[in-house]
């Protein structure tokens, strides 16, 4: 038996993965200066967070980033401009894909909001993956419920004589969450990013719902984090490093089931907290600097009155917008906020994105160039 847990026959002929307890880690050279720069870097997008003027803007792009990038993980076929086009009522093809988007969106934002009055519980984990689940196609996989048959993890098609992995049956899952449940309370002397990416990877290993594990699996990084207080704002989101590596991240995963090696997956885990929190202070370095580059140049092309302005700063929070839109939110006539919008089309800020003469819609296209990166589907 190796120190992660063993497969174990099942009365129907499998076998099944069944985890131990997590261990206590060995923290050697190489992985405690991983540790030092993971905390740094983090600690650096946290302080970030603190100096943003709309910093709540920001973060409800990046929850819509991380939706997507989690959902396309599972293979989910949106990209950000189609998420921006449903939330403007525009006729998209793919509907469903981009409502398992949204639904992450809410059970992201629903999580954040209980952690603040709730802890990190079964029970909040249960909540979240009702949300994420009731209004798509995994809507008859028993959202909110832990599984009840057996479950597995391979390729389309794939059955359990030929799947890649089998994680626990039923009752050892409902046991296994319970573990994990009391070791995420548990006080210890292990720092927080490592506990962090052992929960992650206890919780990916016991598979605990018929389906949505790995986009749950995913959230509570972010969840844990903000509970443990070592994010004061919800900046780091790993999808994006685990869909630039994907392969490597189920193998890693596996290696831990294999061989019981937690070590290399923690090594994994801290270097995508780096690269991440890396990546996220350049894309709001961008952002700031794009505000910035844009009031200047309604400053000079002498567009500056207060409401353009303001219009300015809606379309960090509404990347499209319509010539109706701008006219009730800012209770202005609809002849006024067409000249205004069509003002930000002349000097470039704006893109009529529809192609009608009606209805249009326009899009805040270079800010959405700044969120995009790794967004097109696979």
């Amino acid at each position: 038996m190796h120190r992660s847990g063993q497969y174990l026959p099942q009365p129907s002929g499998y076998k099944a993965f069944i985890p131990s307890p997590l261990p206590p880690i060995k923290i050697d050279k190489d992985l405690n200066q991983l540790l030092i720069s993971a905390n740094i870097a983090l600690g650096s997008l946290d302080a970030m967070g603190h100096l943003l003027p709309n910093v709540d803007h920001i973060i409800a792009m990046y929850v819509r980033k991380e939706a997507l990038l989690s959902s396309q993980i599972e293979g989910t076929q949106a990209s950000l401009d189609d998420v921006f086009a449903h939330e403007s009522h525009l006729s998209i093809k793919n509907v469903q894909d981009v409502e398992e988007v949204v639904s992450y969106i809410k059970a992201l934002n629903h999580g954040l909001k209980r952690l603040k009055e709730f802890p990190m519980s079964i029970r909040l984990i249960k909540e979240i993956h009702s949300i994420l689940l009731s209004d798509t196609r995994g809507r008859e996989k028993n959202p909110g419920e832990f599984k009840r048959s057996q479950n597995w993890i391979g390729p389309a098609g794939s059955t359990l004589k030929n799947a890649s992995f089998i994680p626990p049956p039923p009752p050892e899952a409902i046991h296994g969450m319970g573990q994990l449940e009391l070791y995420m309370h548990k006080e210890k002397e292990l720092p927080i990013l490592i506990t962090c990416s052992l929960i992650h990877y206890q919780f990916e290993t016991i598979h605990p719902f018929l389906d949505g594990n790995g986009r749950i699996g995913r959230l509570l990084i972010t969840f844990y984090l903000c509970w443990k207080q070592v994010m004061q704002k919800p900046l780091l989101y790993l999808s994006y490093y685990f869909k630039l590596h994907r392969q490597e991240y189920y193998d890693r995963l596996n290696l831990v089931r294999e061989k019981g090696d937690y070590e290399q997956w923690i090594q994994f885990f801290l270097k995508g907290v780096i690269w991440t929190s890396g990546s996220a202070l350049e894309t709001i370095k961008q952002i700031l600097a794009l505000a910035d580059q844009h009031k200047k140049l309604l400053l000079h092309k002498k567009i500056s009155s207060p409401l353009a302005i303001v219009l300015l700063d809606y379309l960090f929070v509404k990347p499209y917008v319509s010539i109706q839109e701008v006219s009730d939110s800012f209770h202005i006539s609809f002849q006024r906020a067409q000249a205004l919008v069509l003002q930000f089309v002349d000097i470039g800020i704006l893109k009529e994105i529809t192609g009608k003469k009606r209805d249009r819609c326009f899009s805040y296209w270079e800010y959405l160039d700044c969120l995009s990166e790794g967004t097109n589907p696979y």
